[in-house]
């Protein structure tokens, strides 16, 4: 069974431009997201979904799974959507379980991926 984690994010916001990016304490907030996702065992992978340039850089200068997106989407159910298609095309592989974990949730942890998960489970 594979279960993937996509967290979109875009420097777009209307109401906080560039908030992926935004420090806490030293850490941009998509790298806690990012970091605080990764620590679950029943995910097979966690990849960041993106449009903007300077995030797929970022997560792939801190070793990230990271999918370049359309800048078209309007919705982050969009922008994970078309992230699934592209890697189970590139892998060769269906996703059992796609959790979208938005990319402004920096204290996210692993019990509530996992509360979230086993009902499907």
């Amino acid at each position: 069974m594979k279960i993937i984690a996509i967290i979109p994010a875009r420097m777009g916001s209307s109401r906080f431009p560039g908030k992926p990016l935004a420090k806490i304490n030293g850490v941009p907030m998509i790298q806690r997201v990012f970091e605080n996702v990764k620590k679950n065992k029943l995910l097979s992978d966690v990849v960041v979904a993106t449009c903007d340039k300077i995030i797929f850089n970022f997560i792939k200068s801190i070793n990230g799974n990271v999918v370049m997106t359309s800048k078209k989407h309007k919705r982050a159910s969009d922008r994970c959507y078309e992230a699934m298609k592209i890697l189970e095309k590139k892998e060769k592989i269906k996703y059992s379980i796609v959790l979208m974990v938005q990319g402004d949730e920096p204290m996210i942890n692993s019990k509530m991926i996992t509360d979230s998960i086993k009902p499907m489970l």
